[in-house]
């Protein structure tokens, strides 16, 4: 299929952005009194944002998650992010002909907050390619695994979604990704692509140096 546009997801696909987060996280849960190990806390959060997850952190804190607990998070994660975030590796050139292919007709799709992801695709050097078409599933009547966040970025980019590629690397957004009738290419630099493959990727990948053949570009 020659595909209208490509969309991105932000965290984990064009930055290394989820170590830190995640670590923040999981830090300010343990001071919290939920004692939560790194792993239990990727394996929980990774894909989902920190409110979605409410009910569960006040079950294992005892207390309720306060807008003031949510400040203190961002800030020190965004500190952090602004210090120590580097890009997902050989992002920058599959990027580059990424976008001259496409005639610059890609977005980043996020469920993250705004803020965040401009500051990271900023650090990055990123922030060119994706100037003017950044979406956050914070901004959408519904996050992911909602397709929302996908189908406003093919609508502003005047895409069918059915002929979007979608570049994810969490199950939560391969959802979205398929429930918006995308194509959704996973990026799983690990291995243990089977989860992403049973969401409903259509493709599963290891290297971001390998994504423009992929989408034919």
């Amino acid at each position: 299929m020659k595909f209208e546009a490509i969309l991105f997801d932000c965290d984990g696909v064009l930055v290394d952005s989820e170590p830190i987060t995640n670590g923040v996280l999981c830090t300010m849960l343990n001071e919290a009194g939920w004692p939560i190990s790194p792993a239990q806390c990727m394996e929980v959060f990774i894909g989902k944002t920190v409110r979605s997850e409410a009910a569960r952190i006040e079950a294992h804190t005892g207390r309720p998650l306060t807008d003031a607990w949510m400040a203190e998070f961002y800030a020190r994660r965004n500190t952090r992010l602004a210090d120590e975030l580097t890009a997902i590796a050989h992002i920058h050139p599959a990027i580059e002909r990424v976008h001259a292919h496409h005639g610059g007709r890609i977005a980043c799709a996020s469920g993250a907050d705004r803020h965040k992801v401009e500051l990271q695709l900023a650090k990055v050097g990123l922030a060119p390619y994706f100037e003017g078409r950044i979406f956050s599933g914070h901004e959408m009547p519904a996050t992911k695994p909602a397709p929302d966040v996908y189908l406003a970025a093919a609508a502003a980019l005047q895409a069918d979604p059915a002929r979007c590629a979608v570049v994810e690397d969490t199950v939560t957004g391969v959802m979205a990704g398929v429930a918006a009738g995308a194509t959704v290419y996973a990026y799983a630099p690990l291995g243990h692509g089977e989860p992403l493959v049973a969401a409903g990727a259509a493709h599963v990948f290891a290297s971001m140096a390998d994504l423009p053949a992929l989408l034919g570009c």
